[in-house]
């Protein structure tokens, strides 16, 4: 469900003459349905970017990005747009949402824009919000005035209200308490068990023991670390 070839990744450094940086070079992964592999390496080694060139937040310098049987380096904005919409989770450390709209509508969106009827949407918001502990007198307020925690777990509840058949999560169980911490990790297992081919990034060691079947050392596709 999610296969990389020979992906590389450059930036320019516009303020410093110019100069080409190339951070990722010729990385290969293949994720089949139902696995879970682990991005790791030291800080810097290029997890993050890695990710955010699979969702399409960083164009690919060569390679290929296939998801859905659709190469992202080479698919028009639509196309990307439409595989983020139906086939492609994402769970980021940071949740970004258009300020006042209501909890439970940030955790139905993904459903609602998928043409699901907005009664059945916000059903399933309101099963995760509940899985997730964030208390109901909250579901109509804006999740820009949460605590940073209460935000990470409104962010994972959002990202799993549709089942996508590929996800990336980036340190989904951080800063989270043993209850929520469990509730996450078991959606990833059910996420898991229904298919989804799931790459993230866990600094929890023992939810990356419990959920990955593999790990991939970013480090390897690191020039800088070759020598």
């Amino acid at each position: 469900m999610i296969d990389l070839s020979n992906v590389s990744k450059t930036f320019t450094l516009h303020n410093q003459g110019s100069a080409v940086i190339e951070v990722l070079h010729d990385v290969c992964l293949r994720v089949e349905p139902g696995e879970c592999v682990a991005l790791t390496g030291a800080s810097g080694a290029g997890k993050s970017t890695l990710m955010r060139m699979i969702y399409g937040n960083y164009m690919a310098q060569s390679g290929s990005i296939v998801v859905g049987g659709v190469d992202l380096v080479q698919a028009e904005p639509r196309e990307v747009i439409r595989i983020r919409r139906e086939v492609l989770g994402y769970v980021s450390q940071f949740l970004r949402v258009v300020p006042r709209v209501s909890t439970l509508d940030v955790v139905a969106e993904p459903l609602r824009m998928l043409g699901q009827p907005s009664r059945a949407a916000r059903a399933r918001a309101q099963e995760l919000l509940t899985g997730l502990n964030i208390p109901e007198p909250l579901w109509a307020l804006s999740p820009t005035t949460f605590s940073g925690g209460e935000q990470q777990r409104v962010n994972i509840a959002r990202g799993f209200a549709h089942p996508y058949p590929a996800m990336l999560l980036d340190e989904p169980t951080a800063s989270l308490d043993a209850a929520n911490r469990e509730v996450v990790l078991s959606l990833i297992e059910q996420a898991k068990a229904r298919g989804a081919a799931i790459i993230g990034i866990f600094h929890d060691e023992a939810a990356r023991a419990r959920v990955c079947d593999r790990e991939l050392d970013v480090s390897r596709f690191t020039p800088a670390r070759a020598a």
